[in-house]
């Protein structure tokens, strides 16, 4: 959607149902901001977990010299040009021989802008499992995995992505959430930032410059490459809060936004973030923290629905987690 012409509350309204807002501008950027250029300037990784009506897991083994015969997810890096899905789709094909859709976006993972992981939950829609005779560069072979049988694994950190995955299934802890197909720059985080007192009054912070809309702050300068992004939600508070006074509680992602069809000019990623800020001190506060920028302000969500929802979704975490 273009941001111009929509008020606040519809721009709430689509980033709380996962979809998207086109990208103007940035609100706070890092000294020497470059754009991102997938498998130059960052790599992503995607990564699927699927689960059969047994409760197995679809595993591939490695043709790779440095963990040759070991067992791992589908996973391997975004290539240009690509969606996210499409990337991920490809993996399974290329190193399971199964195609696959995705359900939901289970989990982020990232060690700074230059590295991050998208982990899906994805549901088999057709093709066979790869055999021995199939063996290839991109895998030996896959196969469903019980989870209890003894498999070499190339590395332990896809366990604690499984369990996520069967617990998903059981009991989703947050909405079907799917990449929306809109292009960004760099990577870059739109926040809803809330503050609430005990009368659950809430506020969210807006950017005042031009249209007012949810602040946009972008990450990766290089004095940030390998921090990670949450220090751009950081700098954006440091120039309009006193940061001793309060604290900013990242709660997940609400959706993410990327379209990485022109390299080097769409490849970066936003994620619209869900954070709290509060007082330091633990005191009942009525108002929320003051605002030492003219280009930010707080604006009070009147809408009961709207407040409900925000409400809902800081109190279950009811958010995509993303793992630094």
């Amino acid at each position: 959607e273009d941001m111009g012409s929509l008020g606040v509350s519809a721009q709430l309204e689509l980033i709380l149902n996962g979809k998207g807002i086109d990208f103007q501008d940035y609100d706070s950027v890092p000294e020497k901001m470059q754009p991102v250029t997938v498998r130059k300037t960052v790599c992503y990784i995607v990564s699927a977990v699927l689960i059969n009506e047994k409760n197995e897991v679809l595993m591939m083994q490695e043709a790779k010299w440095e963990c040759y015969g070991k067992w791992y997810l589908p996973a391997g890096r975004m290539e240009q040009n690509e969606t996210i899905v499409e990337a991920m789709k490809r993996e399974v094909k290329e190193e399971t021989g199964l195609e696959c859709n995705p359900c939901t976006l289970l989990m982020v993972e990232e060690r700074g802008p230059r590295w991050i992981r998208f982990v899906f939950l994805a549901e088999q829609t057709g093709g066979t499992l790869k055999t021995t005779s199939e063996a290839d560069d991109e895998s030996l072979q896959a196969c469903w995995w019980d989870r209890v049988s003894p498999l070499p694994l190339r590395a332990t950190d896809i366990l604690p992505l499984i369990s996520v995955a069967l617990k998903y299934k059981e009991n989703p802890s947050h909405p079907l959430t799917l990449p929306v197909e809109l292009p960004y720059p760099a990577v870059s985080q739109r926040l809803v930032a809330a503050f609430s007192n005990n009368s659950s009054d809430l506020w969210v912070l807006l950017s005042s410059v031009g249209e007012p809309h949810l602040p946009v702050t972008a990450c990766g300068g290089s004095s940030e490459a390998y921090c990670s992004i949450e220090v751009a939600i950081y700098r954006l508070a440091k120039e309009c809060l006193e940061l001793p006074l309060v604290n900013i509680k990242t709660h997940g992602l609400l959706g993410l936004q990327h379209l990485g069809k022109d390299p080097g000019k769409t490849d970066g990623v936003c994620f619209n973030t869900l954070v709290s800020i509060n007082y330091s001190d633990g005191a009942n506060h009525e108002n929320p923290p003051e605002l030492h920028s003219d280009g930010l302000q707080w604006w009070k969500v009147e809408n009961q629905e709207l407040r409900a929802r925000i409400f809902q979704r800081l109190s279950t975490t009811s958010v995509v987690p993303i793992f630094s």
